[in-house]
């Protein structure tokens, strides 16, 4: 009976502690998330430091499908003004891989330009810190206007180039 008692007592400290640095682990990522949205909202060029050289951008429009050194150089004209986008995320849930080398999320965001949107991530937990791999942004449609939005998209697709 000691044994079984001694052995339930392990088990229990054991998930407590995988709790604990769970926890720790979400605090770090949440951090380092909402540094890279602060690093975009005061055009800080740390920006893209925080994305990895094999790192995929996929922004609002279909067209947008970008690796780090790509969308630095799309996004070059935004850092040179004092602020480039302002995303404040609202929510985030954050989760691992058994081995927590790997960590996906998903956010909603507030922002002044596109309203509500929602995003989600890859980072990869290297010696260095944390790097984004892969993030993609999307406008959060509420359902009921989605007719009207497919319409102009439809419109805007089918209208002469340059207009």
């Amino acid at each position: 009976m000691k044994r079984l008692l001694i052995a339930c007592w392990l088990l229990l400290a054991s998930v407590a502690a995988h709790a604990q640095q769970d926890a720790a682990l979400t605090r770090q990522v949440n951090a380092f998330m909402d540094e890279w949205h602060d690093d975009a909202a005061h055009a800080r060029m740390a920006y893209f430091d925080k994305i990895a050289q094999d790192g995929v951008y996929i922004g609002t429009d279909k067209n947008e499908l970008w690796h780090r050194d790509e969308f630095k150089a799309w996004a070059k004209r935004f850092f040179e003004r004092k602020a480039a986008w302002s995303f404040k995320a609202t929510r985030r849930n954050v989760y691992f891989s058994p081995d927590r080398s790997f960590i996906w999320f998903d956010e909603i965001l507030d922002t002044p330009n596109m309203g509500p949107c929602m995003a989600s991530g890859v980072i990869r937990k290297t010696a260095h810190g944390f790097e984004i791999v892969h993030y993609q942004l999307s406008m959060a449609v509420p359902n009921e206007v989605n007719g009207q939005v497919v319409t102009l998209i439809k419109q805007a697709q089918s209208a002469p180039a340059g207009r």
